[in-house]
């Protein structure tokens, strides 16, 4: 039970234990969390965190063995809803849970009141288990948290983001059309909207793209919404190496693996074309000896 944003090495560990309880009952394994995230109910105007898409979030799940996922929707009636009548209406009535496992700092309730400890006392009380998850071992000295990928993410580390995550932080969204500057220039971009996710660095990544068949190609990406010789629009645009085929209108994967240099403003499109294939080759070298 938990937001899971991001499924990162600390939820992995909570649904592990969760998994090893649910081999022992003989029952299914399952994730309780919430839709929206908590965060965007009580701030509604936040700017964009999310760590992945709702479909990037079930693909993890399933990797892990969840067999279930439930969605709370996270409403006023839910905000309002104590620990007890969280306990009592939602884990034991509604879905009549057997053991639950959750982190050592897991809250919820009116005010979050309730924590980890009190969970177990109403399990003993009212016929559940309850295992708290201590502290995984830190990631490179950075403590396993959806707030670390963020603040990761922002500061233009994306390697940090995925010691943290156990994988490359990846935008996964629906190519669209753009300007059509990149393929008059030589350097054809598969175009994604952001969206929901947390703003990474701006700037130029080495990447790593997953096509619909599966196909992992070599990239260099752009992030961000300056004005390089036209319009701002916040956008990813991925320059997928040695490929020429349509993506429009299909679902893609871009992952960030090693940020590159900060977004500028170019004063000609030679310029920009030329730092663009300088960025390609290092981007290049960067993925060959990864």
């Amino acid at each position: 039970m938990g937001a899971f944003d991001g499924v990162h090495l600390g939820h992995r560990a909570v649904i592990k234990a969760a998994a090893a309880q649910a081999r022992r009952l003989g029952a299914p394994l399952g994730v309780l969390s919430f839709e929206p995230h908590p965060r965007r109910f009580f701030t509604p105007d936040a700017p964009p965190f999310g760590l992945n898409s709702p479909a990037q979030r079930i693909r993890l799940l399933e990797a892990e063995g969840v067999e279930v996922l439930y969605l709370l929707p996270f409403d006023a009636e839910l905000a309002r809803m104590t620990a007890e009548a969280f306990v009592e209406e939602v884990l034991t009535r509604a879905l009549a849970v057997r053991h639950v496992a959750v982190g050592f700092d897991f809250t919820y309730g009116q005010g979050r009141r309730g924590d980890a400890a009190q969970l177990r006392a109403a399990g003993e009380r009212l016929g559940f288990g309850v295992t708290i998850v201590e502290p995984v071992a830190e990631a490179a000295g950075v403590k396993l948290s959806s707030t670390a990928v963020r603040a990761a993410l922002t500061a233009g580390e994306p390697r940090r983001a995925a010691d943290i995550l156990g994988r490359p932080f990846a935008v996964e969204g629906v190519v669209r059309r753009g300007r059509g500057l990149g393929r008059s220039l030589g350097f054809p971009t598969a175009n994604l909207p952001l969206d929901g996710y947390v703003r990474p660095r701006a700037g130029v990544y080495a990447a790593h793209v997953r096509l619909p068949d599966g196909r992992g190609l070599s990239a260099v990406a752009y992030l961000g919404g300056a004005e390089t010789v036209g319009p701002a629009e916040e956008r990813l645009e991925a320059w997928i190496f040695d490929f020429d085929e349509d993506l429009y209108d299909q679902t893609i994967e871009v992952e960030l693996i090693e940020f590159l240099r900060p977004d500028v403003r170019f004063d000609s499109v030679d310029e920009m074309t030329a730092q663009v294939q300088a960025d390609a080759e290092r981007a290049r070298e960067l993925l060959a000896s990864a």
